[in-house]
């Protein structure tokens, strides 16, 4: 019975001085904000968590959002402009991506267009329906050029959900690195990617933490998240580790 009625703590009182490297903030250029107003507003909203520090990543998805470094870098700069204009002298921004592991990627990562989010980590994701089959050869292939992938939002890849968590525990071991999104941890995405965030972090393969925010509903649930203590102190090295590894890119 005392579970039932443990206190809860604010998730966002853990958050000052966080750099939050998966979010899209970037006008215009995938599903997220969709024009510097809407970015301003979003990061008004971050300003009020204590985070002041972002690593941009836009989605780069050939079919969909056909992302390059020029397209990215136009849209920073544009938002870079704007913040100096509204005096917002604490905010910082650097720009990577979120790649889609697909044919076209390769084709990136053979090209040298790849934007990492430090000097040898590159964000990454799936498709939620499928992994791609060639999975392990986009791994070494990105690990042949010096790189690690940081894979986002693991715990929302229901193919690789099991009692054990298998998939993951290789992937691991292929040197992959794990970044879970703070919604994940809510009822956001549905209860069983919820149940795979916590079987994640009791197995301790999380690394990082991430907003992924695209929209100003997605900082409204951040804002109102609370967790039980065993949560938050599961949480506490994963979100020092993110500021402590992310920190050296505004340097």
């Amino acid at each position: 019975m005392l579970g039932i009625f443990s206190k809860k703590i604010a998730l966002k009182d853990e958050l000052e001085g966080f750099v939050d490297i998966h979010n899209h903030l970037l006008p215009g250029i995938d599903d997220g904000s969709q024009n510097i107003e809407e970015s301003l507003a979003l990061i008004q909203g971050f300003k009020d968590l204590g985070i002041t520090r972002f690593i941009a990543t836009p989605h780069v998805m050939n079919d969909y959002y056909p992302n390059t470094p020029e397209t990215i870098g136009e849209a920073l700069e544009k938002l870079r402009n704007a913040v100096r204009e509204k005096g917002w002298d604490d905010i910082r921004f650097k720009a990577a991506a979120e790649y889609m592991m697909d044919q076209s990627f390769l084709e990136v990562l053979q090209n040298n267009q790849i934007l990492p989010l430090i000097s040898n980590l590159v964000l990454v994701e799936m498709s939620f329906f499928q992994p791609p089959i060639n999975l392990h050869e986009i791994i070494f292939a990105l690990q042949s050029k010096k790189y690690q992938p940081v894979l986002a939002h693991p715990e929302r890849y229901a193919f690789f959900h099991s009692r054990k968590m298998e998939k993951y525990v290789e992937l691991k071991t292929r040197g992959c690195y794990f970044q879970l999104n703070v919604l994940s941890l809510t009822g956001h995405y549905g209860k069983h990617i919820q149940e795979a965030a916590f079987a994640l972090l009791d197995l301790d393969l999380i690394d990082y933490l991430g907003t992924d925010t695209h929209q100003q509903r997605h900082l409204e649930k951040l804002h109102d998240i609370k967790l039980p203590q065993k949560r938050i102190d599961q949480l506490r090295p994963i979100i020092a580790r993110t500021a402590a590894t992310f920190g050296e890119a505004f340097q």
